[in-house]
């Protein structure tokens, strides 16, 4: 087994498509219309394009247990998923100048350098550095 894809719920996927290719530096990778204004709409790391996709999931505006869980997630300040970078300092620089709000300052925990980001859309992300 191997994962392909994995979902990250969104409440609004243009304004999540914006902030994910504009401010975060994904590429997008599938954009197919479901029905209902609603897009099967996939982005990839620009440098594993062939790696893992992400789908924006409009799931919070049609089912109410995942826009539950979404706020509660936010409100405890607990983040969605996870991404690996090369450079927490750097890319919270980067992703200040920019206008992307933060929750937590890079800070360092055992091995690891972390920051937690508000991805505009309903969810915090964390940033992480192994060390």
């Amino acid at each position: 087994m191997k994962v392909t894809l994995i979902s990250i719920p969104v409440r609004d996927q243009e304004k999540a498509l914006r902030f994910y290719t504009e401010k975060l530096g994904f590429v997008k990778k599938k954009d197919e219309p479901l029905g209902g204004g609603n897009r099967w709409l996939t982005i990839v790391s620009k440098d594993w394009q062939d790696g893992p996709e992400i789908l924006l999931e409009p799931a919070p505006n049609h089912f109410e247990p995942t826009k539950v869980y979404q706020d509660a997630l936010m409100e405890a300040g607990i983040p969605f998923t996870q991404f690996d970078v090369e450079s927490v300092d750097s890319e919270y620089e980067r992703l200040t100048a920019v206008g992307v709000e933060f929750s937590v300052k890079p800070t360092i925990m055992g091995n690891v350098k972390y920051t937690i980001l508000n991805d505009t859309c309903g969810n915090n992300i964390q940033l992480v550095e192994k060390f």
